[in-house]
């Protein structure tokens, strides 16, 4: 079972769909896909994982407000734009990965 830490004041949240997916960190990669050298794709990986560490802080602190937890307001609104902001930027970074790829492509050999 695995464990993220959540806000202060709050339990952390435990649960067999808790925490990063095979591949990111916090679990041991296998395989040919993960070249041991890969600092790149570690850098990825973890900048994924700790996005998605934000989600699950956000949607546990919005969580706990509505169950009447003692959570205050403004500790769930900083939760929920911390996790927007960062979600907003992996998706920007995804998107100059991508653009520089595309012109990589089409540059003539």
């Amino acid at each position: 079972m695995r464990q993220v830490d959540g806000p202060p004041g709050l339990p952390p949240l435990t649960g067999p769909g808790v925490g990063a997916p095979a591949g990111l960190p916090g679990t041991a990669p296998t395989g040919p896909s993960a070249p041991a050298g890969d600092p790149f794709g570690q850098l990825l990986r973890q900048f994924v994982a700790e996005v998605n560490h934000q989600q699950q802080v956000a949607s546990q602190t919005v969580q706990a407000l509505q169950q009447g937890q003692p959570v205050p307001l403004h500790q769930a609104i900083i939760a929920m734009e911390e996790a927007s902001v960062s979600f907003q930027l992996m998706v920007e970074v995804r998107n100059k990965l991508l653009e520089a790829y595309q012109e990589l492509m089409r540059l003539q050999i």
